[in-house]
């Protein structure tokens, strides 16, 4: 017969069985309901969110890799550190588009400012010879320049046969609001001398696709005639904030942003070193905030993804320039997160690429 169990022993076995069982019950419960404040803030319980099943295997792959490098990733205050972490991720992208999209790249001064000429090597199509893009970089106007530029623009001007060019701007800190539009501004003057403003089309990424808005608000200002169409991506003429501000980054894997005491998020691009003495509701820095701006846009194409933080906000760019009046087409992509299209392996960045040449190709000249 067994020797008996020490009192404080079988306490501890009985103490564990019983943590099991209300494990066990708590993992087969369902989460909590969330909490509901006076304001209608919603405080969520933790749950897990499955990677979207409509999604490609290559974007999971790529999402896990991406998650990897944000682990990674230096402190926005370190910009020598960030401007070089973020060059040495896109010049891989660089390379490896290269071998699937080939061009010829030329550095070119326009107007004074430096860009970045790519052109398809076969040439540019007969049809395209009378077009020209010009490609904003992403990179929250602090870091992008070279080869986030050609990251944007490589692929679309392999597949539409077309030039791109994409301007190095001023960034911050450096420089401040409105250096980079005064440079776009200086190029789109250049190339009016040999284009004519309706086969001219300017497209950009993140903080990118925010300076798209910012020049066009620009040129109309000035009275320049503005240019055939136009592609906010990721970023456009309203500030990031609604729903996705919130949960994007949750659903990339960062953590929440913290709410001001006012109730709203903290500012995204208006944080940053480049606006400093900007205001947020000037219709220069977001055109959404002048219905008379946006009406003289022209048509524009807007891209994000169901992961995107500023997927919020490219919903209600359209939902605006539409009431506006203007041809605005929006394009969603399910699982993806910002800049997904950076990465050309992917199913969903060839489904963009494509989409933006078509855009393009049917709006400039009309």
């Amino acid at each position: 017969m067994p020797a008996s169990i020490p009192k404080h022993i079988l306490n501890l076995v009985l103490l564990g069985i019983a943590l099991l069982g209300a494990y066990a019950i708590a993992a087969e419960s369902p989460p909590k309901s969330p909490n509901t404040d006076s304001r209608d803030d919603i405080t969520l319980p933790s749950f897990r969110v499955p990677y979207s099943s409509f999604a490609s295997p290559q974007a999971r792959r790529q999402f896990r890799i991406m998650r990897e490098q944000s682990r990674h990733s230096p402190s926005i205050n370190d910009i020598a550190a960030s401007r070089a972490y973020y060059d040495s991720i896109n010049r891989d992208r660089v390379r490896r588009m290269k071998k699937i999209y080939p061009v010829i790249i030329t550095a070119r001064s326009i107007g004074g400012v430096p860009t970045d000429v790519v052109t398809p090597a076969p040439g540019v199509a007969p049809a395209q010879a009378s077009r020209v893009l010009i490609n904003l970089h992403g990179g929250d106007f602090l870091w992008g320049a070279h080869s986030g530029g050609l990251v944007e623009s490589i692929p679309i001007a392999s597949l539409g046969r077309i030039k791109v060019i994409t301007v190095d701007y001023r960034q911050g800190p450096e420089h401040v609001f409105p250096a980079a539009g005064e440079d776009v501004e200086a190029v789109y003057r250049a190339l009016l001398k040999h284009y004519p403003a309706r086969n001219i089309g300017i497209y950009g990424c993140s903080a990118g696709g925010v300076l798209t808005g910012e020049a066009v608000a620009r040129f109309i200002t000035r009275k320049l005639p503005v240019p055939g169409a136009i592609g906010t991506f990721c970023g456009s003429i309203v500030e990031m904030a609604g729903d996705m501000a919130y949960t994007g980054p949750i659903l990339s894997g960062d953590g929440a942003p913290t709410p001001q005491p006012n109730g709203t998020n903290v500012s995204y691009f208006t944080d940053s070193p480049y606006f400093k003495g900007a205001r947020q509701t000037d219709p220069m820095v977001f055109p959404g905030n002048s219905p008379a701006l946006l009406a003289k846009f022209p048509p524009t194409l807007l891209i994000t993804g169901s992961r995107d933080s500023t997927m919020s906000t490219m919903i209600q760019s359209q939902r605006l320039l539409t009431a506006a009046g203007v041809d605005a087409e929006l394009q969603v992509w399910d699982g993806m997160w910002h800049s997904f299209f950076s990465d050309p392996e992917l199913p969903e960045s060839r489904e963009a690429y494509a989409v933006i040449v078509n855009f393009f190709n049917r709006q400039l000249g009309r």
